[in-house]
Parts: C-alpha cells; structure tokens; sequence
C-alpha cells in the first residue's frame, strides 16, 4: 500500500506531526508520497501535484482540521481518506494526533472501515457549456458585495418551494449539517441520513426557516436580482460568479467520498465532545 499525505502547512503542529509519520513510514519502509506543497514546507520527498495523487496512492492521509479533509477528498475520488485531527472543532477528522501511528499501522495492515459520505453536485451552464462541481459538505450561494438583499428563488422537482429573501442560502449534506448550516441556524443531521438540509442566511422574514428534504430531490436556485453577481461556493471554494437569473441545479452526485472510520468513537460522543454537551454539569457557577 502506497499512502498520499496532504498537510496544512499553515499549522506549524500539523508540519510536526507530518515529519513524525514520514519519519515512521521511513523507519517501517512503507510507500508514501507528499503533495507537493507540502513536500517543500517540510523539506523532504518524495513528492507529487495533487492531482496525480490519485493516481499513484492507494489511501490518503490528511493532517489538518476539516478543512485539509475537504480539500484531500476533493483529489481522493473514491479513494480511502483518514483524516487526523490538527484543527478545532473536528467532525469529519475523527482521529486525534496521538491516534495518528497506531491507526496507520492498522490502515497500513488491511485492519480499518469506511464510512461512505454522500455528495452533493451542483450543475451550471458556463457560455453553453454544462459545468458540474461536486461538495461533501454544502453548495452556498451568496449575495456577495450585492449592495441589496436579494431574493433566491427556490425549486424542488420543477415545483416551487418559495422565494426568500436572504444573504444566502446554504444546500448541505448530513455530513455538512454541522458546518456552515449549523452556524446559520440549521439543525445537526446524523450521518448517513437520506436527506440534505436547505438553510437560509440571515433571512428577511421570521417565518422563514430550514427545511429538511429527501435526498432523491432536485433543486433548482436562481438569484431574482436586478444586477450583480453572486458567489456559489462549493465546500467553501468560489467555483463561479453566478448572474442574475441564472439557476443553479444541486442534487445528490453519484460519486461517495469513503472516509476511514474510527470505531473507537460514536457520533453521540463526537457531538458532546466537540459541542461541549452536558458540560454545565460539571461547572461550579457562583449563585
């Protein structure tokens, strides 16, 4: 088995935490190539271009937060991803760093599982011409620098759904439930659920709120503005300025992200240690 590594050189711990696993993988002869920018953050190869990756790795290390993960998932394809936890809150890099060499060593031997996590594609027409961009976590269209608060037309199944007026609105998967639509106001969707989340940012009305959806549904948005162009963002990328009246469609992509489980750990453990759950218990608050 040969190993991808892709590190966030802007953490310095997660720069550390890469020179002692190459330094192991060394020592254990075992097969491994960095990307290329991180290669030269730490000095050492051997190295290739992200997008080969791929093709000459079997699994793929990611060392950063969720971040780093959602990046390395994008080259991954349907290549195996185990994310080591360097960042903060953590919900996709279930494995922290003093679980990094016990767990490879088990990857390295044929000895983990995978959770398989749905994506999202969102399909635009670009001077004619069919683009299709997909997203583990969300498809985000924003007002941007849109000087007004527009109104984002909404479809699902050629049917209307309503029309908000908002800074946004956010198209998340059950893994993305707690991430950007979380902070908006969106409910936490455990994994693997059938369904994706529609979240509006900052709407104008009160009585506009999340809906949650089957993921066999197609949804359409377009951006009922007079002029300017919108951001649409695919787990946090800028892949396109949108035009008024353009649509958007989203729907669930036919590609699965497979992601290396930690069976240590249960969803119910991840949401109380990262969102600090029962803690006040625990506190001894003046009265």
């Amino acid at each position: 088995m040969k190993l991808a590594i892709v590190v966030n050189t802007e953490r310095k711990e997660a720069v550390l935490l890469a020179k002692e696993l190459t330094g192991w993988l060394d020592r254990k002869r075992i097969g491994y190539v960095l990307e290329s920018l991180s290669a030269e953050k730490l000095g050492t190869g051997p190295s290739a271009k992200i997008d080969d990756l791929n093709r000459l790795c079997d699994l793929f290390i990611s060392l950063g937060g969720d971040g780093t993960l959602l990046y390395t998932s994008h080259y991954s394809e349907t290549k195996p991803v185990l994310g080591i936890n360097v960042g903060r809150l953590g919900f996709l890099t279930e494995f922290s760093k003093d679980e990094m060499i016990a767990t490879v060593e088990k990857v390295v031997e044929g000895n983990y599982s995978i959770h398989n996590r749905t994506q999202l594609e969102a399909i635009t027409m670009d001077n004619g011409r069919e683009q299709r961009m997909r997203a583990l976590n969300d498809v985000v269209i924003e007002k941007g620098a849109y000087p007004r608060i527009p109104t984002f037309v909404i479809w699902l199944d050629g049917e209307l759904l309503g029309s908000y007026r908002a800074d946004g609105i956010i198209i998340a998967t059950s893994t993305g439930s707690t991430a950007y639509s979380m902070s908006a106001g969106g409910p936490i969707i455990a994994p693997k659920s059938s369904v994706f989340v529609i979240t509006p940012i900052c709407p104008h009305m009160l009585t506009v709120r999340p809906i949650v959806i089957s993921d066999d549904k197609i949804i359409e948005v377009s951006v009922d503005a007079q002029s300017g162009e919108f951001p649409l963002n695919c787990d946090g990328r800028i892949t396109r300025m949108l035009q008024p009246q353009e649509t958007v469609t989203v729907k669930k992509s036919d590609a699965l992200i497979n992601l290396v489980a930690n069976e240590d750990r249960d969803y119910c453990e991840i949401l109380r240690t990262k969102l600090l759950w029962g803690r006040e218990h625990s506190l001894n608050l003046p009265e």
